[in-house]
């Protein structure tokens, strides 16, 4: 495909609606194209930032509506023919109603949180990859990448040993997330490339807690953890099951 016939389907990409080959196409052309990849990248944060603002409006009327449903309730159970305080049931129906209005607003800005978390990641992950120079330190030798890092993070992390592993360990550089400094690594497998983003854990950058949470993102495989005070973030195009694998090698070095 020409240049142009790429940009013209850039839209459709970040719109996750192209049939596969074509899929393919943009992402092999983004790699050895830096314009159109700052493109992809530039409608994904526009598209996400729309995305954000129509869930913004969406909890802010779920608020609105809460007092009106609340009343609802109230009534229905003012009609009861039996005492409230005669009804175990009502008692465990309204704890529960009462739980729901309290958690649903935090599970809501958890959600919506980790899709921006991951989206942001990557779109870091695709502008590093159609870098020309994607690490600042060149090395498999997890020796060498890890020392480099010192001095230049307020934390340290220890790297898995690959010998006897698929898995290949490219490089690494300095990235920064929610302002704060963080470890972005670069990973290889069978042509594939996966990048591990190691950040301090803290109340703003928290979208998910400490839990284990997969999932798949424009065709991305991701992996997100805390460990140990530090947030683990694992995406790349390989299949789950090798971002689990891998996963469970950076797991096994932290402890």
């Amino acid at each position: 495909m020409t240049r142009d016939s790429i940009r013209d389907k850039l839209d459709a990409y970040v719109d996750e609606s192209l049939p596969l080959q074509d899929r393919t196409a943009v992402e092999e052309h983004a790699q050895s194209c830096s314009t159109c990849a700052g493109e992809i990248l530039a409608r994904a944060q526009m598209k996400r930032a729309t995305r954000l603002a129509a869930e913004n409006f969406a909890q802010s009327t779920a608020f609105r509506m809460r007092p009106e449903f609340r009343r609802q309730i109230e009534k229905k159970m003012l009609k009861s023919r039996v005492p409230l305080w005669k009804t175990p049931f009502t008692w465990l129906a309204a704890g529960a109603i009462a739980m729901v209005l309290i958690l649903a607003p935090l599970l809501l800005h958890r959600e919506s949180g980790r899709k921006q978390e991951i989206a942001e990641l990557l779109d870091v992950h695709i502008a590093t990859l159609a870098s020309t120079n994607p690490v600042d330190v060149v090395s498999s030798d997890r020796h060498t990448v890890k020392p480099w890092f010192q001095g230049k993070l307020p934390f340290t992390f220890n790297l898995p040993e690959l010998q006897d592993s698929p898995y290949k360990l490219l490089g690494g550089k300095l990235v920064y997330l929610e302002q704060k400094p963080a470890a972005q690594l670069i990973f290889e497998l069978h042509k594939h490339q996966l990048s591990v983003f190691i950040t301090q854990e803290s109340a703003e950058f928290n979208a998910t807690g400490s839990a284990l949470v997969s999932g798949n993102v424009r065709g991305f495989s991701t992996e997100i953890w805390t460990q140990a005070g530090l947030r683990y973030v694992v995406i790349g195009d390989a299949g789950a099951a090798d971002v689990h694998t891998l996963g469970d090698l950076l797991r096994a070095a932290a402890k």
